[in-house]
């Protein structure tokens, strides 16, 4: 049996998935996942296509949620996405530009430890 906490954490990991799933039929190439920097915390996902290195900020919610996944990322949460997102560039050394981007997924129903997901992807989205 799971915990809340266990519970949620299998949800977010599951949305992280369905998100990398959708860049890469969408063209991307995913660099990185979870890449944490010591000062300003962790990028989610990391990708890129022949136009941009995309920073994606997923959030995984259910239908009934009272703050949408683009709303959760507040301007403390962008400035430090910014920040990680400098660094990641400077260790890159690409000349690819960045686009920071919000992935929500909304968790739609689960049967069985299996999750169907819709997601609204917000390309430059701060």
């Amino acid at each position: 049996m799971y915990s809340g906490n266990e519970h949620s954490a299998k949800i977010g990991q599951a949305g992280e998935n369905f998100v990398a799933d959708y860049l890469r039929q969408n063209g991307y190439i995913i660099i990185k996942r979870n890449w944490h920097d010591s000062r300003y915390g962790e990028l989610d996902i990391v990708a890129e296509n022949p136009e941009c290195i995309a920073f994606v900020e997923v959030k995984t919610r259910s239908n009934n949620a009272m703050v949408s996944g683009a709303q959760a990322v507040d301007k403390n949460k962008q400035n430090r996405i910014k920040n990680a997102s400098q660094t990641f560039m400077r260790r890159l050394r690409t000349k690819l530009p960045p686009r920071l981007d919000v992935a929500e997924v909304t968790l739609i129903s689960e049967n069985n430890g299996k999750f169907q997901f819709k997601i609204n992807y917000i390309k430059n989205a701060f």
